[in-house]
């Protein structure tokens, strides 16, 4: 019988965090040593994950540094393998790695349009399958895939950054239908603006900005939820995105325009 409700404890194994030199990543590696989990953590700067990992010292549970980038498939696969060696399996994969590079329609470049996919779908993938292989052998698991709201529909600047976010929340659906068979739950994370380095080159206003702190809190609440699918958040933003998905393209694209200042452009 699957164990598709199964929710990670730090019993468990390790948790595995993704993208956790900096923002989402970093504050949730943060809270889940505090809570005792044993967390490991990858990202290309061995430097802010050094600090990270200093921060951490007096925490009930403890970072560790398995520095990389994403896009190695290779270097991903052995990382898993030695989390799970190292803290008695692999509990909890948070796929958070990820960039935002805004394009403009008329000027997009595209190696700005490979690196994101790059990074963000094929990096995504580099993790979750040698996570699914070792929660396959253990028998149980709980992988979170973070996405974006920007996946929902076409927003101003955001042609690859939002493909690749839909690419990732269409995976997650998928996937679903056999890791619940193997007793891994599988949820995807659709934060709406969050105060992050990345959201601070957006060139239009972001409606319910909400800090870092608050984003974990969500996201934390979500994971515990075993009958969670989607962790989507804040929820008033939600659903008005979730609503504007029902129109039709004509209306769609009049209210987007207007509410993000493009019809001034």
């Amino acid at each position: 019988m699957s164990n598709n409700h199964y929710v990670a404890a730090p019993s468990d194994g390790a948790a595995w965090i993704t993208g956790a030199s900096s923002g989402i990543g970093r504050e949730l590696a943060l809270d889940l040593a505090r809570t005792g989990w044993q967390v490991a953590v990858t990202a290309r700067s061995e430097k802010g994950l050094s600090e990270l990992q200093s921060e951490a010292s007096d925490l009930r549970g403890g970072i560790h540094v398995f520095a990389g980038d994403v896009t190695d498939s290779k270097q991903m696969a052995q990382h898993c393998a030695d989390i799970s060696a190292n803290f008695g399996g692999l509990a909890l994969l948070i796929a958070n790695a990820g960039i935002y590079l805004p394009q403009d329609g008329l000027e997009g470049e595209i190696e700005a349009y490979r690196k994101i996919f790059d990074v963000n779908l094929m990096g995504t993938v580099n993790v979750v399958l040698p996570a699914i292989a070792v929660m396959r052998q253990e028998g149980q698991g709980q992988i979170a895939l973070v996405s974006s709201v920007a996946g929902y529909r076409g927003l101003p600047t955001s042609a690859a950054y939002g493909a690749s976010k839909a690419g990732l929340i269409n995976m997650a659906e998928s996937l679903k239908f056999d890791l619940d068979r193997a007793g891994i739950h599988i949820q995807v994370i659709n934060p709406g603006f969050v105060d992050t380095p990345a959201t601070k080159s957006n060139p239009f206003p972001m409606p319910y900005l909400m800090s870092p702190d608050d984003a974990v809190k969500a996201i934390r609440k979500g994971l515990q939820d075993p009958d969670a699918f989607e962790i989507a958040f804040p929820r008033p933003f939600v659903r008005q995105l979730k609503a504007l998905k029902l129109l039709p393209y004509r209306l769609y694209f009049k209210l987007v325009r207007k509410s993000t200042g493009w019809d001034k452009k």
